[in-house]
């Protein structure tokens, strides 16, 4: 098992985290820091990747928005909704290519929702977890020299129809939603513990 550091943040601008991420990544390629994760919160903003970007797929107009560097198209980011940062260097021997990734991080997901009581699955129509036929987790990630920025992010109980209305990721309007709106009533809290007690699903556990 490798140490992850855990650093927790209420409700920051994803200006600022985005920043910190930037250069905490360096450090990590570096060897200056351990593997770390970032929990966070946003005000509402639509971050649009270079997808959407190129086929113009940009979000209404009362929806503030922001282009960046991580793979995917539209992600709705704002209340009631838990974002999740690891700068991770992936070098462990199962690490072998991203796929591999990002199906270490949606177990980690599925595994804490069954903690809660959630059953979350895969979907063949888009990575993340899915309940009920509902797309609630986004993963999008953004590599340099396999150490990741960007991350995942989980509704628990996002503002009614902000996710909903939105075309995500090549989704249509409607399949992305959110824990409460699917008759599952938990808080960030409670979700950050089960990340928490399932670390090790990452081959990680926490630098006491």
């Amino acid at each position: 098992m490798r140490n992850v550091e855990l650093i927790q943040f209420s409700c920051e601008d994803h200006e600022k985290v985005d920043l910190i991420m930037k250069e905490m990544q360096k450090m990590r390629i570096n060897d200056e820091i351990n593997d770390t994760l970032i929990f966070v919160e946003h005000p509402e903003i639509v971050t649009i990747g270079p997808k959407a970007k190129k086929e113009n797929i940009l979000p209404p107009e009362d929806y503030p928005r922001k282009f960046v560097d991580r793979g995917g198209g539209l992600t709705w980011h704002g209340p009631g909704q838990l974002v999740v940062y690891p700068i991770i260097k992936w070098d462990l021997d199962d690490e072998v290519n991203t796929k591999v990734i990002i199906s270490k991080l949606e177990e980690w997901i599925i595994t804490s929702f069954s903690d809660l009581g959630i059953i979350g699955v895969r979907d063949e129509r888009m990575r993340g977890v899915w309940v009920n036929g509902k797309k609630v987790a986004s993963i999008g990630l953004s590599f340099l020299k396999w150490v990741s920025r960007h991350g995942l992010s989980i509704n628990y109980d996002t503002p009614e129809k902000r996710v909903e209305s939105l075309e995500g990721c090549g989704l249509e309007a409607g399949i992305t939603s959110s824990l409460a709106a699917n008759n599952h009533i938990t808080n960030r809290n409670k979700i950050e513990k089960a990340l928490i007690n399932n670390i090790n699903s990452l081959g990680r556990k926490i630098n006491n």
